[in-house]
């Protein structure tokens, strides 16, 4: 289990996704907006300020939201995973 030294708690990171999910999606040379349009196409609707959170790795991602990152981003969930 992943755990945080912050004391104050303004340090911890929150999900191990979300500098991928941004990497990814700029390889793809899409802006944040372009990204939660394609979600919201899927369906799914996320803010980009939730998506913003989740980049910034401040907010906790579920099960349910890797599978739909992988869906929309066209990746493999291991893909969002990936260390490095």
């Amino acid at each position: 289990m992943c755990q945080s030294s912050s004391v104050n708690g303004a340090n911890d990171v929150m999900n191990i996704i979300g500098t991928n999910i941004k990497r990814i999606r700029e390889d793809k040379a899409w802006t944040q907006e372009v990204l939660v349009a394609k979600c919201h196409l899927a369906q799914w609707n996320i803010t980009r300020s939730t998506l913003a959170k989740i980049e910034s790795n401040v907010r906790r991602v579920t099960d349910i939201e890797v599978k739909q990152f992988s869906q929309v981003l066209k990746v493999s969930i291991s893909e969002l995973f990936r260390e490095g």
